[in-house]
């Protein structure tokens, strides 16, 4: 699986995400900080991820930030991309089952090691989108085209 990891800033979690990632079989590109070394623009760092995941280049993104809010509002600019700012694995799980979210938004503040596992794996292993939610999941690739 080809997943874009983008930050604003090499925070150690951010680090983490992609040593993890790798570990764990994926393909994983850099994005912002964490391909530069120095802080990156977070809007960038959305919409670089988001326009990835838009064109087909990478199968999910993940986005983080101090707060994870700003990246995950850049992401969500673009067409197609449905980024969810989460805090715990069962949001993580809510988002891809019940959204069909392709972009994972962190807060870089809030977000441990472990608790980052812990999100990422629930997200990555979610691979069914609740049958209740296909409509508005539908809702929302509509509103795309508005």
């Amino acid at each position: 699986m080809r997943v874009a990891v983008g930050s604003d800033d090499v925070y150690s979690v951010a680090r983490f995400l992609v040593d993890y990632l790798k570990k764990k079989g994926f393909e994983v590109k850099l994005v912002g900080a964490l391909a530069t070394g120095k802080p990156y623009p977070w809007p960038d760092v959305g919409f670089e991820v988001g326009s990835m995941v838009a064109r087909g280049e990478v199968d999910y993104g993940i986005v983080i930030c101090y707060t994870g809010t700003g990246v995950s509002i850049a992401a969500n600019k673009i067409k197609g991309v449905r980024a969810a700012l989460v805090t715990d694995a069962r949001n993580a799980e809510g988002a891809r089952r019940w959204n069909d979210a392709n972009v994972l938004a962190l807060s870089a503040r809030l977000t441990s090691e472990e608790l980052a596992k812990e999100i990422v794996d629930a997200f990555f292993n979610t691979r069914e989108i609740d049958s209740s939610e296909v409509e508005n999941i539908e809702k929302l690739k509509a509103i795309d085209n508005a």
